[in-house]
């Protein structure tokens, strides 16, 4: 049985569509920590879910960063364990420094929420491994701080190594990121941040599944749900 933790900060309100995903895919309800926590139940996955951490104050994610939780995220981390997090979390993960790069104000300055198609950029990683190289999927956004951005040297990093998981793709980029980047891992490779909501495509009540692989390959259940 795969273990999963959900992080909850206050402000956070995608944390109840993830573990309504996770419990659906898995057939086990996850574990929770609260931003206060000092430490993580024993975990395979650990997940911090989209929404408004903090109200956004300073920057989006800044203040979740420096939470105590997220010393436990990063010693998990640190030890191996894979760390997804998605929207809100990606820009806690980048601020905290697990993850490299930024996320900027969208680059028409407004929030965004529509669906968008992503293009897999790896497909050699836990997380992406249900995908097909270059495949191109749907997956709705939500955000108004989405436009990654990294230094010349950090993007140069990124891409030799292989660290960029998803692009938009099709022109439908919908926040100016730099080189279309909608997700990216850390070097070691078990630690994904992405903009896009893939807990909200993941059975057919969302009009489509395209999400649900990616979760599928984090918690190893998908030689057992294709079989």
């Amino acid at each position: 049985m795969q273990r999963t933790t959900i992080v909850q900060f206050p402000g956070s309100n995608r944390d109840r569509d993830m573990i309504a995903a996770i419990t659906k895919i898995s057939g086990n309800a996850p574990s929770l920590a609260w931003h206060t926590d000092t430490s993580l139940p024993d975990s395979d996955l650990v997940i911090i879910p989209g929404g408004f951490s903090h109200g956004d104050y300073l920057r989006s994610g800044a203040i979740a960063a420096r939470a105590p939780v997220m010393k436990a995220v990063a010693e998990a981390a640190a030890k191996g364990v894979r760390v997804l997090g998605v929207c809100n979390g990606f820009q806690t993960l980048t601020e905290a420094g697990l993850l490299p790069g930024a996320l900027m104000r969208n680059n028409r300055l407004t929030f965004v929420c529509k669906e968008v198609k992503l293009s897999v950029a790896n497909n050699k990683n836990p997380f992406t491994e249900g995908y097909g190289l270059d495949e191109v999927i749907r997956c709705p956004v939500a955000h108004h701080d989405g436009n990654y951005f990294a230094d010349t040297e950090t993007l140069t990093q990124i891409e030799n190594n292989g660290q960029v998981a998803f692009r938009y793709a099709e022109g439908t980029n919908p926040n100016g990121s730099i080189n279309d980047i909608a997700g990216i891992f850390n070097e070691a490779g078990n630690v994904l941040g992405m903009m896009p909501h893939p807990e909200n495509l993941i059975e057919p009540a969302h009009g489509g599944i395209d999400g649900r692989r990616l979760f599928q390959g984090a918690l190893n259940l998908l030689e057992t749900e294709t079989a």
